[in-house]
């Protein structure tokens, strides 16, 4: 058996839209993408697939996880990623970026998730904004998160 710290490791990369890449091809097959972000960690070290005995370093633009939709689910807001998953938003990670772009975390506060252009668009729809003081706010049945910004 040969030792895995002579192995060459694959390039794996993600790009600002949430797409896979191996070595400058786009992974499309839906399982080995599934895979890929089932088996995706992050460490202050950064992203990274762990195989075995093996740390294989994943490049990512931007966030690996993308929220594509948002709905409302009774006094709720449940969240589609570009996994294929649903989950429901927790208000309280929400942030908004210099560009007004919305950032939240998912699989359990795990990661984070970029709101693509189209759910921060649904998003949109459902804050409030203070003009006299800039606040932007998300209301929850009776709670209001104050979405905080960059």
């Amino acid at each position: 058996m040969s030792d895995p710290a002579q192995w060459k490791l694959p390039r794996l990369t993600v790009n600002r839209e949430g797409e896979w890449f191996h070595e400058g091809e786009e992974v499309t097959h839906s399982g080995i993408l599934a895979d890929l972000w089932g088996n995706l960690r992050r460490d202050a070290a950064g992203y990274f697939l762990e195989v075995g005995p093996v740390r294989i370093p994943v490049e990512v633009a931007d966030t690996p996880f993308l929220v594509i939709r948002m709905e409302t689910d009774g006094p709720l807001f449940r969240l589609t990623v570009n996994d294929g998953t649903q989950e429901p938003l927790d208000p309280a990670t929400l942030r908004l970026t210099a560009g007004d772009v919305p950032y939240c975390r998912v699989k359990g506060g795990q990661f984070e998730a970029r709101f693509s252009r189209a759910a921060a668009y649904q998003l949109g729809q459902l804050v409030e904004y203070d003009e006299k003081t800039g606040r932007v706010s998300l209301r929850v049945g009776g709670t209001a998160y104050d979405l905080d910004r960059e």
